[in-house]
């Protein structure tokens, strides 16, 4: 009888260490998955943050060279388990293949910034009509009126 209680711990805490060993990572990721983000590089550059502890005005987006930087600060404030302050700074290097000037951020009312930079046009897919300006003496044919008897 005194032996299944060892038995027992000595099965159980093997099982224990693969637990924390493969679990609790996991557990840790996605509990702290705010600070997650995506990058998207098909049709220019797209990047999407969950910055859904801070308000719109706690959170600047900026372009220095060819470079975006978000922040997101705020000072303390109450939560569940205290007070807390937060900073954050992102900076990613925008690809050559992006017009800057064109940067443009949005946030979702769950908190999502997306910030995203369209591609600069392909310059042989653009195609413009050249007119043809005539020059010199007017052709004195095409003014000339034909008569037929």
């Amino acid at each position: 009888m005194f032996l299944i209680p060892g038995f027992v711990n000595g099965v159980a805490r093997p099982l224990r260490s693969i637990y924390v060993e493969c679990y609790r990572p996991m557990l840790f990721a996605i509990r702290n998955a705010s600070n997650e983000s995506s990058i998207s590089n098909r049709k220019g550059f797209v990047v999407k943050l969950d910055v859904n502890k801070y308000s719109p005005k706690e959170i600047t987006v900026k372009t220095i060279d060819n470079t975006i930087i978000i922040e997101g600060r705020h000072e303390e404030k109450l939560d569940e388990h205290g007070f807390v302050s937060r900073h954050f700074v992102r900076r990613y290097v925008l690809p050559k293949s992006v017009q800057i000037e064109a940067v443009s951020s949005t946030l979702s009312s769950d908190g999502i910034l997306t910030v995203s930079a369209p591609e600069v046009p392909n310059e042989k897919e653009k195609e413009r009509v050249i007119p043809v300006i005539t020059t010199g003496k007017e052709d004195s044919d095409s003014n000339k009126t034909h008569s037929t008897s």
